[in-house]
Formats: C-alpha cells, structure tokens, sequence
C-alpha cells in the first residue's frame, strides 16, 4: 500500500507503468510500508520467498499466516478512524485473499487504493509489455515508445541515474514529479509524514482526493 506521492505520480500521468521488471530488494519499500498506532509509526510487511537476483514480478509471497496478523494491527490502529467502514473493507478483502506472487498482491491493492482516490489513467505492468532490456534509461524509453508515448515522468530520485540526453535522442520529454508530503489531520498524536495512503484515506476520506492532487507537479 504506497504512501501518497505514488497516487500523485498516477493522477499525473496519461498511462502508468508499475515496474515490475527490477530487481527486488527485500525489506524496502516493495512488501512493507508503515501505518501509525498509538505507540507511534509501525510496519506492515508481506512475508516474501526470495532468492538473489530475482526480479520484483518474479517474488512469491511466503505460505504462513502473515494477513491475519497484519489486518488485526490495521483494524487496531484505526478502530476510531471515522472512514474505516467507508473503506477498509475493500481493502481487507484483497488481503485475506490468496496470492502466489506478491506482484499480485500489489496490484490489487494499488488499483483499488487507486480507483478510491480518482486514478483513471490506465495501469500496465512493465512485465507485459515486450520491452526486455536492462539498462535503466533504455527500458524507459522503450517502454514509453510501445505506448506511444513523448514524455516519460519520472520520480524526483530518476535525476541521480537517468540520462536526460538519451531520452532527447529518442524525441522524448524527461519531466520529474516533484510533490511535498501533505499535511492531514491525522490520529494518534504528533503527524508522521511518509506513511501509507491508507493512512491518508482513513482520516480524512474523499478529501483525500484533492490533497494528493495537489501535493506538487511535474519539473524538467
């Protein structure tokens, strides 16, 4: 379940590409991120089976009782949010449902975190798409050419690897989102920035639709 700036990136976007065709590295951000309790920030983390080089659509989810542990934490820290009812049940339904792979996993929730906040974009994974090729500025462009693409959007940190000539070379824009952590009013003390968006949609419900639109823009 990403923090806002994903959503932002999404609602940015004409067609949105989950890239899946990376490596993954365990106990980041790509089965885990945090929600806040009464104690303060905690991780909700998908067990994986995971075996170096593996790539993130590669990753399979470990075979123990992880989601019921995890929904009993989530229910817990939001017991007194005034949306839960409006919408955690989705969202509990996709965990407590079996999934292989965690890509799987992810994209559940993505789309339906993502259909709660306004994304209409259409949403592909790289893995779908015949572009097979590991040099990170080339898959880009080459994911963007297939979908017909002239710009390509990229997180702010695409400004430390990407190579802004190449995508010139291919007739091709390079912008980076730039957005600020929103400020919400937000349960449990003192605000954390950076938690998952269902943070965000608890609290504050179909608000949470123009603040992470209006979290920042795109940039050169």
């Amino acid at each position: 379940m990403p923090w806002s700036g994903f959503f932002h990136k999404w609602e940015l976007a004409d067609a949105f590409v989950i890239l899946d065709t990376v490596q993954f590295h365990k106990n980041e951000w790509q089965n885990r991120n945090r929600i806040k309790t009464k104690q303060g920030e905690q991780w909700i983390t998908v067990p994986v089976t995971y075996r170096f080089p593996q790539l993130i659509h590669e990753v399979g989810i470990a075979p123990n009782n992880w989601a019921k542990k995890q929904i009993a934490s989530i229910e817990q820290a939001y017991a007194k949010s005034p949306y839960l009812d409006e919408y955690w049940q989705p969202i509990k339904s996709i965990l407590q449902q079996k999934h292989d792979k965690l890509v799987d996993l992810n994209v559940a929730l993505i789309r339906t975190l993502g259909h709660m906040l306004g994304c209409t974009s259409p949403l592909y994974l790289a893995s779908d798409l015949p572009v097979d090729i590991a040099e990170p500025t080339e898959r880009l462009i080459q994911i963007t050419q297939h979908l017909q693409g002239d710009v390509y959007l990229s997180g702010a940190e695409g400004r430390n690897y990407l190579q802004p000539s190449a995508f010139t070379g291919a007739n091709i824009k390079l912008l980076f989102q730039q957005c600020t952590p929103p400020s919400y009013p937000q349960m449990h003390g003192d605000f954390i920035p950076y938690l998952s968006v269902l943070d965000v949609l608890l609290n504050i419900g179909e608000d949470a639709k123009a603040l992470i639109a209006n979290m920042g823009d795109m940039q050169p």
